[in-house]
């Protein structure tokens, strides 16, 4: 099923399907780093990390700032924001769900209470 995803990169959900990527998204959360720091963390060999991060960078994910002679990558927020709202549009279908099973229940208890009282057994010991 092939469709259009209004707001919704598909270049950045491909970006991300790939282990060793979404691992260098962690990576960045906590700030930014060489093409060697991140190597070194993942136990890759730094051309891998870097064929990774220019995937990275070309879908929007990451950004570069050359600093003397290294480069740093950091995440971009605003893939992550179209994320975001993607799976917050699905969160909300499924709070309305359950709020909808939630009364629906509720109502359910009440009518088997009326069909079916509970016996007052105080009058039993009168």
């Amino acid at each position: 099923m092939s469709g259009h995803y209004p707001g919704l990169d598909m270049t950045t959900l491909s970006a991300l399907s790939e282990p060793n990527r979404m691992n260098i998204v962690e990576l960045l959360r906590d700030g930014p780093l060489t093409v060697g720091e991140i190597a070194d963390r993942l136990g890759i060999r730094q051309p891998q990390a870097s064929k990774h991060l220019k995937v990275l960078s070309d879908s929007g994910i990451v950004e570069v700032k050359a600093e003397a002679n290294r480069r740093f990558y950091k995440l971009r927020p605003e893939p992550f924001h179209s994320l975001d709202s993607w799976v917050n549009s699905f969160r909300r279908i499924m709070e309305e769900r359950y709020d909808n099973l939630e009364n629906y229940l509720r109502e359910l208890q009440k009518s088997e209470q009326l069909q079916h009282p509970k016996p007052n057994h105080e009058e039993d010991f009168k």
